[in-house]
């Protein structure tokens, strides 16, 4: 058949002609890619049982499996694994990128050609702040979408190793904007709503593409004051590791269903994670059942033997980390060293056939072997950088954009009465800087110059060389611009050179000179002065908040490549901000008093705690804040239940799995399935003059008497996010579960129900429940 000649079949059969410009249309996609195993027109792999679809994946792989030889097995256990022509089967590389849309970072995805880009979303961090699940795990279907369209051009790979769901424990952490806050409740449902976008919900436990949540665990510290991730141990209690560190991982894999999981750079607590058994084969796949692999950081084997001394020999670190439980390395460490740890005894060959099972599961899942390229074998280049994708991306960011000060309601500006506008600050004309790290080619930009010229006239200076602001000679011009308009909007703080991996930040001011250029500005102009500030993590402005000069203040965060759209319509009112903090912005003094090395999440003696949860200090904005163009309260529609008895799973020993000393019951040994879930109805009304977006947050917070060591302020249980038109009132139901919601961790690491009075805090709403044992 000839997919060049169909105007031959014009006459008299324009059926014909639709189906073979579908049949071509199938076809040149495919011809992009050769098929990466067992493409039917072979005779050497055709009657091959590993590639009957007809058969179970698992016999398939065991197949599969018992014809390598070892050296084949063993070229197949790192990233570029390598082709076995003698069985059909291609090399594959493993390593690709997608935490915020198709990245070109690692080797297995390439830009060029019919595929110069793909949608770049707003980075994670501003994401997150919309608190909105379904979007979400919408940006996560269309970043799918274009990975499969990019893979079938031959240009992608379809493991992507995001996303990163580490805890933004500390303020200065040059990461922290690629994942999804501080709180573990938070990046746990980001976690899971990202993973299932991404890997879709096909049936048969087929996979669109294969996920990975990284980097598992308490891995947030890049280079600080001397450390670096290769040499540092995080010392973690077990209880901040159970209620904080690992929350989202297991969301990750128990709610999510990730296909892979990559352990970290740093030791916990003496032990490199990737060779630490407990963390990987008994807690990420005995305990939480992971129903795929695990991978290594880029040479994180070759790191904690060569730079971490944590084993006496290469051979002994493959083997270590082999029998931990990894499946794949990321780097050449175990295509070196394994069979020389085969050699010495150190490893068996059914060690490595069980790592091989699980990469090779996944990616009979993903269709791999199946001859063709499966029901997504239409998507291609027309499938990418669509019109509907590039609106999500700016509705991406006109949802995470956070609104945090708004004196005398100067913002929304009128277009008819702000005609001309002073457009100032090193972040105010940027492209690149706006989508974040780990990022691709983004379709297009809109800068926050390019988005406010379609209201207004724009004057336009930079006033700084670049974020570091090093110097004030620009400073004039700009003042003389703000001298001369209706308003002036000042985009500044941070990019990759202040803030990224393996650059963590000393202090959480603006750099340079930038807050001085803030300030004479603010003194210059005559119209309302906004600030608008790019960042990933938070920033001290305690100047700019208590200066009445200026007017309004805009956390945008890296808000994708069509963040100066999304800031222009918030700023003239075509969007309503509805974003809300996902970190505590701490004042500068309080990194003086915590060192990034000190893991501990409690407050104890001068040591103030970390985020929201165990924090009591002085705060430039609280986490969860967040400003509208209208105003919302709430009430409750129903009298919530008061008192809540707690079954027991045993009532024959009811008194010795009673703690009195701590007055609480262990979460294992409670009957969760008999009591039931607390439904509260929280009534949401939007008491202003514009439609708006509002979450509601609930936290929980415990009995102060009781377990040791606790030292929680509040907890977040749950949030959703709602839609509510001027006048308008939204009824939302949360169901809150007394093992899952009002259960604690102790020192030990065990999930406990204290009993006594927990206090549910919906914004300015407080309920009590009474907890108390049923004996």
């Amino acid at each position: 058949m000839s997919c060049n000649n169909n105007k031959a079949f014009l006459v008299g059969n324009k059926v014909v002609v639709l189906l073979v410009f579908l049949l071509c249309l199938v076809h040149s996609s495919e011809s992009l890619r050769p098929l990466f195993a067992c493409d039917p027109a072979n005779g050497l792999t055709r009657t091959l049982r590993f590639c009957r679809v007809n058969v179970p994946i698992h016999v398939r792989v065991q197949d599969l499996i018992g014809r390598l030889t070892l050296q084949e097995k063993i070229r197949n256990l790192v990233n570029n694994a390598a082709a076995v022509p003698r069985l059909g089967i291609g090399g594959y590389e493993w390593w690709s990128e997608a935490l915020h849309g198709v990245s070109d970072v690692g080797p297995g995805a390439k830009f060029g050609g019919a595929f110069p880009g793909a949608t770049s979303f707003p980075q994670v961090i501003t994401t997150a702040a919309s608190f909105n699940q379904s979007l979400w795990e919408e940006i996560g279907r269309v970043v799918s979408d274009e990975a499969r369209a990019m893979y079938n051009g031959g240009v992608a790979g379809l493991t992507y190793w995001s996303p990163n769901v580490n805890i933004l424990r500390d303020p200065r952490w040059g990461r922290g904007q690629e994942t999804p806050g501080e709180d573990p409740i938070v990046a746990g449902k980001y976690a899971a709503s990202y993973v299932r976008g991404l890997q879709g919900t096909a049936a048969g436990n087929r996979l669109k593409v294969a996920a990975c949540c990284k980097h598992y665990t308490a891995y947030d510290l890049d280079n600080w004051n001397g450390v670096d991730r290769f040499h540092f141990n995080a010392k973690v209690t077990q209880q901040d590791l159970e209620d904080t560190y690992n929350v989202p991982f297991k969301s990750c894999v128990s709610e999510g269903k990730v296909a892979s999981v990559m352990c970290s750079y740093n030791q916990v607590n003496g032990k490199p994670t990737c060779a630490d058994e407990n963390l990987l084969k008994n807690t990420i796949r005995g305990q939480w059942r992971l129903n795929g692999y695990i991978v290594s950081d880029c040479d994180s084997v070759d790191v904690f033997f060569n730079q971490q001394h944590y084993t006496n020999s290469p051979e002994e670190a493959a083997a270590a980390s082999i029998k931990a439980g990894l499946d794949l390395d990321c780097g050449p460490f175990l295509a070196i060293f394994t069979e020389g740890a085969v050699k010495k005894g150190l490893l068996t060959e059914n060690d490595i056939n069980l790592a091989l099972a699980n990469t090779l599961t996944v990616q009979m899942r993903l269709g791999m072997f199946d001859g063709n390229l499966g029901p997504y074998a239409n998507l291609g280049p027309r499938d990418v950088c669509t019109p509907a994708h590039k609106h999500l991306a700016l509705e991406a960011a006109h949802q995470g954009i956070v609104l945090l000060k708004n004196s005398g309601r100067s913002l929304p500006l009128s277009p008819r009465r702000h005609r001309t506008v002073a457009v100032i600050g090193p972040n105010s004309d940027v492209t690149e800087t706006m989508i974040g790290n780990y990022a691709g080619k983004a379709c297009s930009y809109t800068t926050p110059l390019q988005g406010i010229s379609r209201y207004a006239r724009t004057l336009h200076q930079a006033g700084c060389a670049g974020v570091a602001c090093k110097g004030n000679q620009g400073f004039g011009a700009a003042e003389a611009a703000a001298r001369q308009a209706d308003a002036t909007v000042l985009v500044m703080g941070l990019d990759q050179s202040i803030e990224a991996e393996t650059r963590d930040r000393t202090g959480l001011l603006l750099p340079g000179f930038q807050q001085d250029l803030v300030t004479r500005v603010a003194q210059a102009s005559r119209g309302p002065v906004i600030l608008v500030l790019m960042s990933g993590g938070p920033i001290d402005v305690t100047f700019a908040k208590n200066d009445p000069r200026v007017a309004a203040i805009i956390w945008a965060g890296y808000p994708g490549q069509a963040g100066g759209a999304a800031i222009a319509n918030i700023i003239f009112g075509a969007a309503n901000p509805g974003g809300k903090l996902p970190m505590t912005w701490y004042p500068q003094d309080y990194v003086a008093k915590v060192p990034m090395t000190v893991m501990a999440m409690r407050a104890s003696g001068n040591y103030p705690g970390r985020t929201y949860r165990f924090y009591k200090g002085p705060v430039v904005f609280p986490f969860g804040f967040g400003l509208s163009y209208t105003t919302f309260t709430h009430s409750l529609v129903k009298s919530p239940l008061a008192q809540l008895s707690v079954s027991l799973s045993n009532l024959n020993s009811a008194n010795a799995i009673f703690n009195s000393s701590s007055h609480s019951i262990k979460v294992s040994h409670a009957d969760c399935n008999s009591f039931p879930k607390m439904p509260v109805h929280v009534e949401v009304s939007n008491t202003g003059e514009l439609d708006g977006t509002h979450t509601v947050f609930v936290f929980a917070e415990p009995p102060k008497n009781g377990i040791k060591g606790l030292g929680v302020n509040k907890q977040l249980i749950t949030f959703e996010k709602v839609h509510v038109t001027a006048g308008g009132k939204q009824t939302v139901q949360i169901n809150v579960d007394a093992c899952k919601h009002l259960g604690v961790v102790d020192e030990y690491g065990k999930r406990r129900i204290p009993m006594g009075e927990h206090k549910l805090h919906i914004g300015d709403l407080k309920h009590t429940i009474l907890v108390q044992p049923q004996l």
